[in-house]
């Protein structure tokens, strides 16, 4: 099974240790094609595509266009999508768009907090290939292993 998994790059990094830990519990079940999410060592710039980030608007532009293009080829290799949506980010939310609109699955996992709130675009969006989860950051464990052995189970055919 391939698995895309989205967090929040360039849209901040605070929640980088729990995409970590999601990662390593999806590997369970298949190729996390997106597991550089969850590197600590990538920050706010992201990754450096074939030009790198040099500052050059040419460059960067270039950078960009490689991380998308790469990225929606790993969308539509994959069969099922998790996100970890607590931390807002345009490109989570376009990665989703584009997973609805290829009817992939989805998986959105989200930690209530004070002033923090899901965009109802997510959590509007629930139905049978789109489920979202809330969850407390010291149950992500349990709630992985109730989760994901129904979500990331092939639909029969």
């Amino acid at each position: 099974m391939k698995i895309y998994f989205c967090g929040s790059i360039r849209g901040g990094r605070d929640d980088v240790h729990v995409y970590r830990r999601i990662v390593h519990a999806l590997q369970k079940y298949g190729t996390v094609l997106t597991e550089h999410v969850g590197d600590e060592r990538l920050d706010l710039q992201g990754e450096s595509g074939p030009a790198g980030v040099g500052g050059d608007q040419d460059q960067d532009q270039d950078q960009d266009r490689f991380i998308h293009d790469r990225d929606v080829d790993w969308l539509q290799q994959s069969d099922a999508v998790v996100a970890e949506v607590t931390q807002p980010s345009l490109g989570v939310g376009y990665e989703l768009g584009r997973a609805v609109a290829m009817e992939t699955r989805v998986l959105c996992l989200f930690r209530p907090s004070p002033g923090r709130v899901l965009s109802a675009m997510i959590r509007g969006a629930a139905g049978e290939k789109f489920l979202v989860k809330n969850y407390r950051e010291d149950e992500l464990d349990q709630v992985l292993d109730q989760v994901l052995e129904d979500f990331l189970r092939p639909p029969p055919s």
